[in-house]
């Protein structure tokens, strides 16, 4: 089948297209024909090597990490999934490999795709809606009334998390730049932040909650905004020991990946709040509930532009260099 492979670390020229061998097919996996794939941030540092000591994947490996698509085959053990079914997963991460073909996809990790959506809607679904409910609804508890903070909410995950924190009763606030303080609001979000003209952390105060996706700084500067025992939970920020524990690092790495977010531990501590890192998990259940909310109207997808599947490389580009304007990027196979 033709995928798309990391070959070698740290360069862009280290993702070729090529031929690979069919994904083999186990008793629990649903084998599916890729209809389209999104692309997120994750593809290209994984392609640049930066989570190389906690996710070792062997060069050479088929990248990408949403899709939706056609199952074309079944494992024994399957149940849950018939021959034909359109479907949409983020698959685990230790089998990703959506720029492809086909993908092998544990039948816990897949859910049947919305049906009110194209394939390329779908595609841009997986990862951020899995990140977005895993902060609000698993790891923050969001509850109406509440206040919460989605950072960069024209972005990806942004665009998905603000319908979700608003379908949770919240009152949401969010960072953009001034070409997309209209699409934010018509999202859901109560407050919009244009940093190019407002410096958030001193405007908003007494926050419950901050999904930051921004790091650095921005993450740093959250920590001023949150009521005393609020949370911020970062996907960008430095990594802690508890995701160094779920992901089976050993016992040094776990001391070094601890470290890196001391500081930051540290000074949420000292103004009685709580910082954690999240690195969300395939879940076929929760992909359930999305589409649920999904073909209810409560969530829809925001896409900015759809390229071919010979174009991924380009894909990637476009993403890296900044120049969507809104939502996500999506490969179409042709």
């Amino acid at each position: 089948m033709r995928a798309f492979t990391v070959e070698r670390y740290g360069t862009k020229d280290g993702l070729r297209a090529g031929e690979v061998p069919d994904p083999e097919v186990g008793a629990d996996d649903v084998l599916v024909r890729v209809h389209a794939a999104g692309v997120n941030p994750l593809d290209y540092r994984i392609r640049d090597g930066e989570f190389k000591a906690i996710l070792p994947y062997k060069v050479p490996f088929v990248l990408g990490h949403d899709m939706a698509g056609v199952v074309v085959q079944v494992g024994d053990a399957v149940q849950r999934f018939s021959v034909g079914d359109e479907v949409y997963a983020r698959p685990d991460k230790d089998r990703i490999g959506t720029f492809a073909e086909f993908i092998a996809v544990h039948q816990d990790d897949v859910a049947l795709k919305p049906s009110t959506l194209t394939m390329e809607q779908a595609a841009s679904l997986p990862l951020v809606a899995l990140t977005s409910w895993q902060v609000l609804v698993e790891r923050a508890r969001v509850r109406p009334g509440q206040k919460v903070l989605v950072h960069a909410g024209s972005g990806g995950l942004g665009t998905i998390a603000i319908q979700l924190a608003k379908h949770l009763g919240a009152s949401v606030a969010t960072t953009t730049s001034t070409a997309n303080v209209e699409l934010v609001k018509s999202l859901g979000a109560d407050v919009v932040i244009d940093y190019k003209k407002q410096a958030f952390e001193t405007v908003l105060h007494d926050y419950d909650v901050v999904l930051d996706s921004l790091g650095g700084q921005t993450l740093e500067k959250s920590l001023r905004v949150l009521k005393p025992g609020g949370k911020v939970i970062s996907v960008a920020g430095p990594p802690d020991a508890a995701f160094a524990r779920e992901v089976g690092a050993n016992p040094v790495v776990r001391l070094v990946i601890g470290a890196l977010s001391f500081r930051t531990r540290r000074r949420a501590r000292r103004r009685n709040v709580e910082y954690s890192f999240l690195f969300m998990k395939a879940d076929g259940n929760q992909l359930r509930e999305l589409a649920t909310l999904v073909d209810a109207g409560v969530v829809r997808p925001v896409i900015d532009r759809v390229f071919p599947f010979e174009a991924t490389r380009e894909a990637l580009d476009y993403a890296e260099q900044g120049r969507v304007k809104a939502g996500k990027v999506v490969i179409r196979m042709t």
